[in-house]
């Protein structure tokens, strides 16, 4: 008797691998597969992007501007700066309705170069860098990097930078302080054992051959990125060169029940709900899908969330739908639905100090939502309302989707937050909905390969409501 009443008052808390059948699992391996060699081909914003668009491109989505009018069924996107970028299926029902809109971001936390990164010390020559995002910066020396981005040059022409994910290709480091040497650094906090102004990229050692040259081994460097690229000192200035960690995304345990790689942080979602948007045909309320730039440091740019730039995607709908008029565009946004799709923090039982047990996204449980992130008391918090909650949990349950409600770390410990607030901000119901992740912001995180066919069916699920 109490145990069929525990089945049916409390929440199922098995780990969803329990209650997969062969043909599933079959299903969650395929994704997760070719999860993994996308992310080998896309780890920064800007590669994510080109990805996404020949995906887009090859399941007949074609530029909004290619277009005079659109009627429902059209597929569209929008590339800006080729650093985000906006997808739609133009749904059957009228536009006032409302959209399903589902927004990630393909940012993550790296190193950049500065603008005049390269000099010479004793012998070595060094690129210096600017991090990006919130990292723990001794997680970045000592582990190979590669080096992916542009330079423009003042005439426009664009060379593309990707040196160190093949295998024959040379890696680049940080160096760190031996432990025989280490005793002060030791004494320090965490934090403060490795300075943001000795993330110093190593790069070269052979000093140029000329008896009265100096700094030689900076101008061999320079020598050699002339020859192969055509480039000298002052076109770093005008360049975006991004350092992310060599490592290639691969299943993890012995029972290959995870992935870990480098920017499932979050992209994890980010290419779900692209995955997931390629599969739909027609839909009642018109898609859209959000990869977004600049979340790791506030949304802010013209790349970022906080632009207008979505705006005017949306706006160019209403016009090639025939149907704009003063104030649509506000009422669309008070109308529409979204899951903003980030990561959450998953359970770590090393570091279970950190986590309300009863209020925490566990891997392998399936999709995370939650109803609030910020700091403390709610601080900058976007808090999705019951009414909003329930309508979720419902598309969830009829389509038998594993899912779990959870906050980020304990009240006075956890925070953070997603785009998730500035949609709320133009009127729309949102709800943060994504994959829970261990090591978060580190260069190698770790997901679970249920929780990421569950985010699919739930994106999936969404759109066609």
């Amino acid at each position: 008797m109490s145990e069929e009443l525990q089945n049916k008052l409390f929440k199922n808390k098995k780990s969803g691998w329990e209650e997969t059948d062969e043909h599933q699992r079959e299903d969650i391996f395929n994704i997760s597969e070719k999860y993994i060699n996308f992310l080998n081909n896309a780890k920064t914003e800007r590669e994510f992007i080109k990805q996404a668009r020949k995906l887009a491109d090859e399941n007949g989505y074609k530029d909004i501007l290619e277009f005079e009018t659109l009627k429902p069924g059209d597929k569209i996107y929008f590339i800006n700066r080729e650093k985000s970028m906006y997808l739609a299926i133009i749904g059957e029902n009228t536009i006032e309705d409302g959209l399903h809109i589902i927004g990630s971001h393909v940012d993550s936390p790296r190193l950049d170069l500065k603008p005049n990164p390269l000099y010479e010390d004793t012998g070595l020559a060094y690129l210096k860098t600017h991090y990006y995002g919130g990292i723990k910066k001794y997680q970045w020396t000592t582990i190979p990097l590669s080096m992916h981005g542009v330079i423009v040059k003042p005439d426009g022409s664009k060379f593309e930078i990707n040196i160190g994910e093949n295998e024959t290709d040379p890696i680049f480091t940080i160096t760190d302080l031996l432990p025989h040497l280490a005793q002060a650094q030791m004494e320090k906090k965490l934090r403060e054992g490795v300075e943001g102004e000795n993330l110093s990229l190593l790069v070269g050692s052979i000093p140029f051959e000329s008896e009265k040259a100096s700094e030689k081994v900076k101008l061999n460097i320079l020598n050699i990125l002339n020859q192969k690229y055509g480039i000298t000192e002052i076109d770093f200035t005008s360049s975006e060169i991004e350092l992310v960690p060599a490592f290639k995304a691969r299943s993890l345990g012995f029972d290959s029940s995870m992935v870990a790689a480098y920017g499932q942080d979050d992209k994890v979602c980010a290419y779900l709900s692209l995955h997931a948007m390629m599969e739909l045909e027609h839909v009642k309320n018109t898609a859209i899908c959000i990869l977004a730039d600049k979340e790791e440091i506030g949304s802010m740019g013209n790349t970022g969330m906080e632009s207008h730039m979505f705006d005017f995607f949306i706006s160019e709908i209403l016009n090639k739908l025939g149907v704009n008029r003063p104030n649509l565009l506000d009422k669309v946004f008070c109308f529409s639905k979204m899951l903003s799709s980030d990561v959450d923090a998953g359970y770590d039982p090393l570091y279970a100090s950190v986590s309300d047990i009863h209020n925490a996204g566990f891997l392998g449980k399936g999709i995370s939502l939650n109803k609030y992130t910020g700091a403390r008391g709610k601080s900058g918090a976007s808090d999705a309302n019951a009414e909003y909650v329930a309508w979720v949990r419902n598309v969830l349950e009829k389509n038998n989707i594993r899912y779990q409600v959870a906050e980020l770390g304990k009240v006075d410990i956890g925070g953070g937050g997603t785009i998730a607030y500035i949609l709320a901000n133009k009127g729309t119901d949102v709800i943060d909905c994504g994959v829970p992740v261990l090591s978060m912001h580190a260069p190698y995180e770790v997901t679970s390969k249920y929780d990421i066919y569950s985010a699919y069916k739930t994106y999936k699920a969404f759109w066609q409501e």
